[in-house]
């Protein structure tokens, strides 16, 4: 079935020249991420023997991440763009090479590889804030989407490509490539991308400690974009099933082999779900359709309280995580261009750190409760939880999209118009 002739088409998109140095560059950087993170367990493991000091470096992957979005995203806002996404991608190269050196003690090993995470924030907010700029119209919601699927394909073949390419590179190599990818990215986000001025400029641009929290005062100070903040936290506590994996899979019946399709029924629901909303669902429509997509995400992990087995649990997940996907997709995407453009950096770093973090305790609490409970039990709890807290929000949002019409209506579908 081909794509209405008044839909945006992937083709559009990927015919726009700045988009492609993004994407491309940003496909490079994740798929050498995932690499990376494999060859930092081998590494980790293979010079410890620890178990606990391995997770520890993986956490270290993502963890600082948090202090980086409260403090360096608003450099976004306060420098060019290009310049900063730039930069970081040179200072995450320089210090992935350092951890590449044999030798590097396991406590500068773990400063450096947290000095990784620190600075991805600038860049993620960056990127978000400059799509809107480079994609105009509808055109950055189907960007967006090519983004998500690309992210979760990625993911997918540098967690299974990256076990089977260390069986024959050393650990060190593969960091090294890691470090290339960046330089990489550097180039094409340098040569690709067009130089623009500073987002916040002249009386915009406050001094550094003033913008210190912009990025929530300008969220949480208007009720609509509070309510899309809160949704985007929302999606990223709802994959628990993620990290209990293991002894949801030993108390469903399952075998080794069946964690890792556990594992990849999130990204493979979101890829056919994000394909078939980009490509099919009216821009007018997308913005209503996010409470209503919180809630049925939920809904199948409300179905492992009936104890389903490994392939009945493969399948809820992947519905689970296709809509899931859909509603950070759309949540995300009405928040960027709902935003001003000179704090538009702050808030999406504010959302996308919320969401990480969000990421990040999700698994610690459902760990808990699936050692006192069940993870069959645990999991299903997290379906109750996500349909409660979703119907405030979407009660907020209906009246957000009620009382400001013009707004979240007739521009989308102006838009789509247009394109």
């Amino acid at each position: 079935m081909a794509a209405p002739r008044d839909r945006v088409t992937f083709r559009e998109v990927f015919g726009i020249a700045e988009f492609r140095a993004l994407w491309f560059g940003e496909l490079l950087s994740i798929a050498g991420d995932q690499l990376a993170r494999v060859a930092l367990s081998i590494l980790v493991f293979t010079g410890t023997n620890s178990a606990t000091l391995t997770g520890l470096t993986y956490a270290l992957t993502y963890a600082p991440s948090l202090l980086g979005g409260v403090f360096l995203t608003g450099f976004a806002d306060r420098f060019p763009r290009r310049s900063v996404m730039v930069l970081v991608d040179l200072v995450r190269a320089a210090l992935i090479l350092l951890v590449a050196i044999p030798g590097v003690p396991f406590w500068l090993m773990c400063v450096l590889v947290g000095g990784v995470s620190l600075v991805n924030p600038p860049f993620k907010a960056s990127q978000l804030a400059l799509l809107p700029q480079v994609l105009e119209g509808d055109r950055f919601v189907v960007g967006m989407g090519i983004r998500s699927m690309t992210v979760q394909s990625a993911q997918l073949l540098g967690f299974a490509g990256g076990g089977a390419l260390l069986i024959a590179l050393d650990p060190h190599v593969a960091l090294a490539i890691d470090a290339a990818t960046f330089v990489l990215s550097a180039l094409f986000i340098r040569l690709g991308v067009q130089a623009r001025p500073a987002a916040a400029t002249g009386e915009q641009r406050k001094s550094f400690f003033a913008t210190l929290g912009g990025g929530s005062r300008t969220a949480f100070a208007s009720s609509p974009l509070r309510t899309l903040v809160l949704f985007t936290w929302l999606m990223g506590l709802l994959p628990v099933y993620e990290g209990i994996a293991a002894p949801y899979v030993s108390a469903a019946g399952g075998g080794p082999e069946a964690i890792g399709l556990l594992l990849a029924a999130d990204p493979i629901g979101s890829v056919i779900a994000t394909f078939a909303y980009t490509r099919w669902v009216p821009a007018r429509v997308r913005p209503k359709l996010i409470g209503p997509l919180s809630g049925l995400c939920a809904v199948p992990l409300v179905l492992c309280f009936l104890n389903p087995g490994p392939i009945a649990s493969i399948v809820l997940f992947i519905v689970s995580g296709g809509l899931g996907t859909v509603c950070l997709l759309q949540a995300t995407a009405s928040l960027t261009l709902a935003v001003p453009d000179a704090q538009r950096a702050q808030v999406m770093g504010l959302s996308n750190t919320g969401l990480t973090t969000m990421m990040g305790v999700s698994p610690l609490i459902g760990g808990v409760l699936a050692d006192q409970l069940s993870p069959h039990g645990t999991v299903g709890i997290f379906g109750i939880a996500g349909i409660v807290l979703t119907l405030p929000l979407a009660a907020l949002w209906a009246r957000s999209l009620s009382g400001e019409p013009g707004r979240w209506h007739d521009k989308e579908a102006a838009r789509a118009e247009h394109a």
